[in-house]
């Protein structure tokens, strides 16, 4: 019992499923970490600039790509174990 692909994949979309999930509202913007904090408007190249448009980035473009991989994963673990 080892580290393989499958558990790196696991990983991975266990990684991405978490940065989908965050809200900016309700979550980020409670610690500090929203894009209208003034740290951030003020100076776009900031890391945490950054980390949040990779945040938004992920949001917008893994959105159907997470839910055929999601489905395809439950739909393996179900069938196979």
């Amino acid at each position: 019992m080892g580290l393989n692909f499958g558990d790196l994949f696991l990983a991975g979309l266990l990684f991405l499923n978490s940065i989908a999930v965050l809200n900016e509202e309700r979550f980020l913007a409670k610690h500090g970490w929203s894009t209208t904090a003034t740290d951030v408007t003020m100076n776009p190249n900031s890391l945490k600039a950054k980390i949040l448009a990779i945040i938004k980035a992920v949001r917008l473009v893994m959105m159907w790509p997470l839910i055929v991989l999601n489905t395809l994963t439950i739909a393996f673990k179900l069938t196979l174990g």
